[in-house]
């Protein structure tokens, strides 16, 4: 039956082929910048090298000062001593990694200068990402513990100073005047990954830290990595109890400080954007409810142009419809025949759509909009994708099916409206 009804299906579509590429550019097209957009944000936000245990990882990038003065607000990454003091108490997780957000430090070779990113890091910070090295090793505890001159640098980084495909490990970079050894090469790293990415990596003993300084507000990044994904709650709420006995260091414009442990996603854009300062929500149902309805007008009219389609098309085979009822087809069996012609219509739209897809994330990818990132359709997002085509064929045919088998065979037969 079901194979009766693709071949019907199949009839169908090549009979009016103008309605049919209408049907399918509206439907891949959407699904198209659907995909696109999905694969960008699962490119930021999924597991991915080096982040790639993030069902169990928290970030902490930023600590909020509120005050009850209107614009009495500071929301900014914590410091070193901050991290230092309050985040490595954490007794749960297993480890814990303080790392300083990416500068910008000069280096030369033959006369030229390279603009490259630098990130001090500790040795946990190696043990909690997952890099892929293409050669040496990351610099370890006694590394730290003697403040060497060491790094870990990108393979474009590589390229670029000592040659393509030259080895570069045991010899020098200099960076801002300051001479580093390269103990290992590691894959690029997309921009996208703010708290990996770099060009550099160098011990943080060799940052110009100032002890004495007390301060909260700094430019560094902690990462928790939990023994497990159970173990989450129980690490953000040792967090809170430590940050809810952190005094507010200028009480005289801020009364209120707050900074929470959480995802990529949560962490990076949700609270700042949907968060609520005063209940310490972090917006995460605003956001799913946000992107819901974003999502469903985009695809509302698409939608509403195949109903309209599938309409036109219904009316053109009433008379097939009035002889199949009169031969006792009823209202079920024909509902189910129209649903199955226009999911596989969708489908047929949805595997184009992952082809435009395809092609436009490589061309974005080739582009370096977003530097060293490769944008692919993975298994996440080609589900969605088999989803969102699903959906399409069901929102698309259900009225117009079950309008059609309400029609009594002499209607159809004389070309009844629906």
């Amino acid at each position: 039956m079901l194979k009766n009804y693709i071949k019907i299906a199949w009839k169908v579509l090549l009979r009016r082929k103008f309605f049919t590429f209408i049907s399918l550019f509206g439907i891949s097209f959407t699904l198209m910048i659907l995909m696109v957009a999905t694969a960008m944000i699962d490119h930021v936000t999924g597991s991915h090298t080096p982040e790639t245990h993030l069902d169990r990882t928290l970030f902490i990038n930023f600590i909020k000062m509120t005050g009850k003065k209107q614009g009495s607000m500071m929301n900014t990454t914590p410091s070193y001593y901050y991290l230092t003091h309050y985040v490595k108490t954490l007794k749960t997780p297993e480890k814990i990694s303080i790392s300083s957000v990416f500068k910008g430090v000069n280096s030369y070779v033959n006369n030229k200068r390279l603009s490259l990113d630098l990130k001090y890091t500790d040795a946990e910070f190696w043990e909690i990402l997952e890099f892929k090295f293409l050669e040496g090793k990351p610099f370890n505890r006694q590394d730290l513990k003697n403040a060497n001159k060491v790094a870990v640098i990108t393979r474009h980084t590589r390229d670029q100073y000592f040659g393509a495909g030259v080895s570069a490990v045991g010899k020098y970079l200099v960076a801002d005047g300051i001479r580093y050894q390269v103990c290992g090469v590691v894959e690029d790293v997309p921009i996208s990954r703010f708290n990996s990415y770099a060009h550099l990596w160098v011990p943080v003993s060799t940052a110009n830290i100032n002890k004495a300084d007390t301060g909260l507000p700094g430019d560094y990044n902690g990462i928790i990595l939990a023994k497990s994904a159970s173990d989450i709650p129980e690490i953000q709420a040792e967090y809170q109890h430590i940050v809810k006995q952190i005094k507010v260091p200028d009480p005289k414009n801020y009364d209120t400080f707050s900074s929470y442990a959480e995802g990529i996603l949560e962490g990076m854009f949700v609270r700042q954007v949907f968060g609520d300062r005063y209940t310490g929500e972090s917006g995460m149902g605003k956001f799913i409810a946000f992107v819901t309805l974003i999502v469903f007008l985009f695809m509302l009219m698409p939608t509403i142009n195949l109903i309209n389609i599938n309409v036109s098309r219904i009316l053109e085979r009433s008379s097939e419809i009035g002889v199949r009822k009169a031969f006792g087809a009823s209202s079920r069996t024909l509902i189910g025949q129209f649903l199955v012609e226009n999911i596989f219509l969708t489908l047929l739209g949805g595997f184009l759509g992952f082809l435009l897809s395809a092609l436009a994330l490589q061309l974005i990818s080739n582009s370096g909009i977003i530097p060293y990132a490769q944008l692919t359709l993975n298994w996440r997002v080609f589900g969605i994708g088999i989803g969102l085509s699903l959906l399409f064929g069901l929102l698309s045919g259900v009225i117009p099916a079950y309008k059609m088998s309400k029609l009594q065979a002499v209607e159809a037969l004389k070309g009844g409206n629906l």
